[in-house]
């Protein structure tokens, strides 16, 4: 098995890819041979979420204030650093870059213990807004950072609906490969594709959501906020809703507090508007039904907003194998989340 370190590591979306031996709507991702054995999370309710799966009691702290002789050594490190600086969504304020925001500079972290520890290689992942975030120089800077720490650096931006996922999630992938390993890295090429192109069509959202029987009624939206949608300005973007023939839009991290008048996905079932359960979130996201979710709807949301998506990180994962040379999977000792 190879050890992994999980920073930033939320719910644990990336660890159930990485690990792999789950069923996501009735397809097997195979077990993977890489096993957690160290996460740092700083929202100790979050934190409680992956160890209720993983049976791993998450550090809780700043990873600012994490000195890297407390983090075991391991063979790769995953990082999903923060993006809200990077994300093209927040631009209110407007997007700060690397320049003036905190959060924008905690991939530095990421840098620091890779340069004490020196894995055998990295993975990381941010946003789409990453790629021109700072008039563009966010992503070279980060790179160059990467690099200098002693990496073979590759990157791409993926979209989670082409590997699988009901979801049109883009996101910039970073791998890393340790200079001396000489590995190369090839990100996984798509395997769905929108109706029209050769290929099947991507998974869409009607096959990971409730029926409306079974939907508890604090999730519609109130005849209240339906009239402030029809009232608000004619440039909002009102009433988000989805193509369920379609994979769904991005889901993000306020989902418990999004209104009409957001760009939130929300669903239009019967003339009624409604967000989605946590549990079709985490379908929205590709976790496994054998995931648990056993906390308040605003932790969950807030998580599995942010969290990456398992069967994206399954396909990155399986790249990584190649390039550092497992060329079969390995059956030699047991993972550690409960499916």
């Amino acid at each position: 098995m190879y050890k992994i370190v999980s920073l930033f590591s939320g719910c644990g979306g990336g660890d159930v890819g990485l690990h792999g031996g789950f069923k996501f709507l009735g397809k097997y991702y195979e077990e993977l041979p890489f096993q957690t054995i160290y996460a740092n999370e700083i929202d100790p309710k979050i934190a409680g979420l992956f160890d209720l799966n993983f049976g791993i009691n998450p550090e809780i702290k700043d990873i600012r204030e994490i000195n890297h002789k407390d983090i075991p050594n391991h063979d790769v490190l995953v990082g999903g650093f923060p993006c809200v600086s990077f994300s093209m969504v927040a631009q209110n304020p407007p997007r700060l870059g690397i320049n003036n925001d905190l959060s924008g500079k905690l991939f530095f972290e990421m840098v620091r213990i890779l340069k004490e520890k020196q894995p055998k290689a990295f993975i990381a992942e941010n946003v789409k807004g990453l790629l021109s975030a700072n008039a563009g120089k966010a992503l070279p800077l980060i790179l160059e950072s990467f690099t200098d720490a002693g990496y073979d650096v590759f990157y791409q931006l993926l979209n989670s609906a082409d590997y699988g996922v009901p979801q049109k999630r883009e996101r910039v992938f970073i791998v890393g490969i340790r200079k001396d390993i000489k590995g190369n890295y090839t990100f996984p090429k798509p395997l769905f594709f929108p109706e029209g192109e050769d290929g099947p069509n991507y998974v869409n959202l009607n096959q990971v959501i409730f029926p409306e029987s079974e939907i508890d009624e604090k999730y519609y939206f109130s005849e209240k906020a339906i009239q402030g949608m029809l009232n608000a300005k004619k440039d909002m973007n009102k009433g988000r809703a989805q193509d369920t023939s379609k994979p769904c839009n991005t889901v993000g991290a306020h989902l418990a507090k999004m209104s009409l008048n957001s760009t939130d996905p929300v669903l239009k079932v019967n003339g009624r508007y409604r967000r989605f359960t946590p549990r079709e979130v985490a379908r929205i996201q590709s976790f496994p039904e054998t995931y648990q979710l056993d906390f308040a709807d605003s932790v969950q949301f807030r998580a599995l907003g942010n969290a990456i998506p398992p069967v994206m990180m399954w396909h990155v994962a399986r790249g990584l194998m190649t390039s550092l040379g497992i060329y079969g999977l390995v059956s030699d000792g047991q993972l550690s989340l409960h499916v």
